[in-house]
């Protein structure tokens, strides 16, 4: 029988309060067990396995995090809603980090298919690229522009690894500004080759 008041829910938020204490990857049954008091076979009532753990953490943080960014770009277009989309995505993934790297975990298709917050980060994400005329498979393609242009420097951000003296805050203002040009001037696809 499961102990009263563990649910998965619980579960999960503090796996991913642990995760933004001790690393995403520190995360275990284990540990998680402990911080609840209890064995870690009574956490298999709730949840599967410590891959089933890291995905519903995945999603609880993507959900948290499109929140914030939707909430940053509502009623934005072009430039203003993409410096918006970029603030609210650093701003995450500085505060969280343990939560951001699960949000950076391959997750099946099929259960990305069925989440709510996926859904909703692809049509906000795909919404503000829309602003700048994109289409198929030109989107896909901005969408992985921008999120390795922002996931990149969030992690070089957060390890140290950024040595110039340079404000970090300004490079980032800067680096918005060139994707927002990249984005206003997309290349076009060149015609296939007979």
């Amino acid at each position: 029988m499961a102990r009263a008041g563990l649910t998965a829910g619980r579960l999960v938020a503090a796996a991913a309060d642990l995760a933004d204490e001790v690393g995403f990857d520190n995360v275990t049954l284990s540990a998680l067990a402990r911080r609840f008091g209890v064995k870690d076979a009574s956490l298999y009532s709730h949840v599967r396995s410590l891959q089933d753990l890291r995905t519903r953490m995945a999603l609880l943080a993507g959900g948290e995090m499109i929140d914030r960014i939707a909430a940053a770009v509502a009623g934005r277009a072009g430039k203003d809603a993409l410096a918006a989309f970029a603030g609210a995505y650093r701003e995450y993934a500085l505060a969280h980090p343990g939560r951001y790297a699960a949000t950076q975990v391959h997750i099946d298709q099929d259960v990305v298919a069925a989440a709510p917050a996926m859904r909703r980060t692809a049509e906000i994400t795909y919404g503000m690229l829309r602003a700048y005329g994109l289409e198929e498979p030109d989107l896909t393609d901005a969408v992985r522009l921008l999120r390795s242009s922002f996931h990149g420097f969030c992690a070089l951000e957060a390890s140290g690894g950024f040595g110039a003296p340079r404000d970090l805050a300004t490079s980032w203002e800067r680096a918005v500004d060139a994707l927002h040009i990249a984005l206003e001037h997309w290349p076009a696809r060149s015609a296939p080759q007979p």
